[in-house]
Parts: structure tokens; sequence; C-alpha cells
């Protein structure tokens, strides 16, 4: 009978023990990807937390290729995204049985920033096209000083180098001499330190460390990316993998609302509401 009564207690042991681990895998979600769209998952992540300490939420950068590449894998649960996702992309998801859902969580302007010590305001999209495929090369030239543009760009990892490449260099290549940096954050670090350089990065990585120049004679704002006149906006992505369910889209619902939209804001970037 005590042997009876062990076993009972340990197959209820076990079975307690499995439903603890199903459900606190239930509560654990995988974000991955845009170093555009990590300031506001994180910042999402951490006010989402406190208000539900049993959810376990893991927020990665990467570059947005990347981001999707593990929802395709199978490694994510949420791949942010500066940019749309590719058809290549989708092929290879078809292939894996993986179905890419978009959900647009905010807007964005790519800043084309320089060194604060640059005379220069404004840009056309001509010049800076120019720039960074190699027809131009000094700030001279540009009614700036005697000083060589060091051209600063994403890798090709990168959302926001897909935007820009496609919104500015038209699929032409970018100057072999250019730096290519993994993050908004680098990009940010190397033009504030070197005076001859130009650079660009999301909206919500402004800081007046930096100067942001005009575009065709408007500066990147929420205002302007709102009313489209900004010729550099986007959309920002979060993929699942089909419908969200559970925790995935417990957090997706919260990023959209009302106070993740103003968590939105807060990180610099432009609400959709």
């Amino acid at each position: 009978m005590k042997r009876v009564i062990l076993v009972g207690t340990l197959v209820t042991l076990v079975l307690g023990l499995m439903v603890a681990s199903v459900y606190a895998e239930s509560r654990r979600l995988i974000i991955q990807g845009s170093t555009t769209v990590l300031p506001i998952a994180q910042k999402c992540a951490e006010v989402f937390t406190q208000k539900h300490p049993e959810a376990n939420i893991s927020v990665r950068g990467g570059g947005s290729g990347t981001g999707i590449a593990a929802l395709i894998d199978g490694i994510c649960d949420i791949a942010d995204s500066s940019r749309p996702i590719k058809d290549k992309e989708i092929n290879k998801a078809v292939e894996r049985r993986i179905d890419p859902v978009a959900h647009v969580i905010a807007m964005d302007g790519i800043a084309v920033i320089v060194h604060p010590s640059n005379p220069v305001n404004e840009l056309t999209l001509t010049q800076l096209k120019d720039i960074y495929t190699g027809r131009i090369s000094n700030w001279s030239e540009l009614g700036g000083k005697n000083q060589k543009i060091v051209v600063i760009s994403r890798d090709v990892a990168s959302g926001t180098f897909e935007c820009f490449n496609k919104l500015v260099l038209k699929k032409q290549r970018v100057r072999p001499d250019a730096l290519l940096q993994a993050s908004n954050a680098a990009v940010l670090s190397v033009v504030k330190r070197t005076k001859g350089a130009i650079g660009y990065v999301g909206l919500g990585y402004l800081s007046s460390e930096v100067k942001a120049l005009k575009i065709e004679g408007i500066l990147p704002s929420e205002d302007t990316v709102l009313k489209g006149t900004y010729p550099i906006s986007r959309p920002l992505f979060m993929y699942t993998n089909g419908k969200p369910k559970g925790l995935a889209k417990d957090f997706i619902d919260f990023v959209l609302s009302e106070e993740g939209q103003g968590i939105v804001k807060e990180q610099g970037f432009v609400p959709l509401k």
C-alpha cells in the first residue's frame, strides 16, 4: 500500500512539473530583429512584464534580415523588421511551412545625420544618392568645407539599409569605401565623433550629438512623417508565424494599444494613433 501511495505521489508530482513546464513555455516569448524597432520592443517588453510578471520575454537585435530568418527557422516568436519581407524570404518560409504575418506597429523617418560642426544643412535626394554612390566625395562640392566625406552606411542585414537603398540609391551600389555598421547606435557613434561623416538612422536615434539634415527642404519629424512630406519614411513591422496566439498576441495587442503607442512616441518614433 505504501508503495502504491508513493508511486501515485510521484506520478502526480511529475504531471504537475510537466504542466508547469508547458505553462512556463507558453509564457515565454523570443523577439529578434531590427535595431530600429529594438528600443520599442525593449521598452514595451519591460512595461508588459511589469504588468504580467509570469511572462518571460527575450528581446534581441541583429537586423531585420536576421529576425526574419530566425522566424523562418522557428527560433523566434516575433521578428522585428524595418522593411517589408522579401519575396525570396516568403518563398523560403513557404518551404518551411511558415506563414509570416505582418503587423505594422509604428512609422519612422530615416534621418540623414552629420557632425554638428558641419555647415551643410540640407541635401536633395540626388545629392544624397551621389554621395553614397561615389559621385560626390568632398563637402566643398555641396557648399561645405574642403573636407573629405566619410560615408557611413548600414550592413546588408539591415532593414534600414534596404529602405535607404530603395528610396535613395534606387538599388545602385554603395561606394566601396563606405564604412558599414551593424546597428543604428553604431552609425550614430561614428558620426558624432567624425567631423566629415554622414550617416543615416531611424528617427528614434536622433540626438543633440549629431545634426539631422533637411532632405528636399524637409526635416524628419513626427509631423512630416505622418503628413508624408518627409521623403525617406517607412512603416515598422513585427512579424509572426500565422495569426498570433497566446503571449505573442497579448504582446502585439499591447504594442498597438494606447499605452504601447505612447511608448512608441517616447522612443522617438511615430505612433499609428
